[in-house]
């Protein structure tokens, strides 16, 4: 990002990626609860009420934190088994519902827009967008892989074809099975297994497939947070503490604990409000999606700079940058207005103070320590250093 938009357009785009990666895990742990809260209802124990759901949030949230600090790889496996485990579990559903469905399977209104507003659209595409925002796992954890320059990419185009896939393949499902219910029902995996009339013993399996998924996406974000944080300590832009690592599993514990920390705590008080947990899932991540997105259209302008300023020729870099920026710009100005319902009319103006707060603290470096600048954007995090 240094490269081609400078030390502010590096800041801009890492403190955008920070909200969002620290966003998905604090809202997914709230998914992780209200999940494992059902899969404990399902064996007897009545894991229901406020409380039980506080309980699961600061074990889960402590759980995910633990993993994170003992290290990438342990948990990079934790989140790719238990994300396998889902996604098989998943998949058998859907296609068995389509079995189910018999002729009925095949449903060709829905490649169609006939009577679908735009408004719509632009709204869904903000969780759409957070279907894919994995692959900035893939970056930023894959440069400790063996290989990195093979296999980030190879992990990104190919994740973004399968995910792509299985995307639309389970929205088309979910489509046929329920219907206009969809909308109405908190949780469409268990109504399509209730509808299809799975035998009993599927339905913990599939509850604890979704509720791994929701876990798994806590502990990778929180990955990403700690490997954000301490690039920016060891530039100078966050506090030095934070730019160090633990002396035995060298990761950036101290940043870990903090993001940690503060994901449980939003979600414990938003529980103790009376909020719904998916209604936290669906709060929170909208909240991160906006990150990633204003993250991703800074990259797209970045590529095409940096191509120009090199001679490299980017007419392809150009056009998938075009279509990046506008189509990231047009989701956020559509989710603006018309003004949609409380909260989501306030979610985008949050994003924006969270920005304007990141960069008080930019502009307060570059007025009193302006050699820092100097350093954004140029730390590479292949070893993790800095024991302390």
């Amino acid at each position: 990002m240094s490269k081609g938009l400078g030390p502010t357009g590096a800041f801009a785009a890492g403190v955008a990626l920070l909200i969002g990666s620290w966003g998905i895990a604090a809202g997914s742990l709230g998914g992780a609860a209200s999940y494992f809260s059902d899969l404990l209802q399902l064996f007897g124990i009545p894991a229901t009420g406020t409380v039980w759901l506080v309980i699961l949030t600061v074990l889960l949230g402590g759980l995910a934190t633990f993993f994170t600090i003992i290290g990438i790889r342990m948990s990079a496996r934790v989140s790719l088994v238990l994300e396998l485990i889902s996604v098989f579990i998943i998949t058998v559903l859907l296609i068995t519902s389509l079995v189910w469905l018999g002729p009925d399977a095949w449903d060709p209104t829905q490649f169609s827009l006939e009577g679908v507003p735009f408004q719509g659209i632009a709204a869904g595409m903000v969780l759409g967008i957070l279907g894919f925002v994995g692959f900035s796992s893939a970056d930023a954890l894959g440069r400790e892989a063996r290989n990195p320059k093979t296999a980030i990419p190879r992990a990104i185009m190919w994740s973004a074809l399968f995910v792509g896939v299985l995307y639309v393949f389970s929205a088309y499902t979910q489509i046929a099975v329920l219907g206009d219910e969809l909308g109405e029902v908190a949780s469409p995996l268990q109504a399509i297994n209730d509808r299809i009339g799975m035998p009993g013993w599927f339905a913990p399996i599939l509850v604890f497939g979704v509720a791994a998924s929701f876990f798994a996406v806590v502990v990778a974000p929180l990955n990403v947070v700690g490997r954000i944080i301490y690039v920016m300590g060891k530039e100078g832009v966050a506090p030095e503490r934070f730019g160090r690592t633990h002396e035995t599993h060298l990761t950036p514990h101290r940043v870990l604990l903090v993001a940690g920390a503060a994901a449980i705590i939003l979600d414990v008080i938003l529980l103790i409000a009376g909020t719904h947990p998916m209604d936290i899932v669906v709060w929170v991540d909208t909240y991160g999606t906006y990150g990633y997105m204003v993250a991703y259209a800074l990259v797209a302008i970045a590529g095409v700079v940096y191509t120009r300023r090199h001679g490299i020729p980017n007419g392809m870099v150009w056009l998938c940058a075009v279509v990046a920026v506008v189509a990231m710009a047009y989701v956020f100005i559509a989710n603006v207005w018309p003004v949609p319902a409380f909260p989501f009319n306030v979610i985008p103006y949050i994003f924006l103070a969270t920005m304007l707060a990141a960069f008080l603290r930019f502009w307060w470096i570059k007025a009193n320590r302006p050699e820092v600048l100097a350093r954004i954007g140029h730390t590479h995090t292949e070893e993790m250093s800095g024991i302390g």
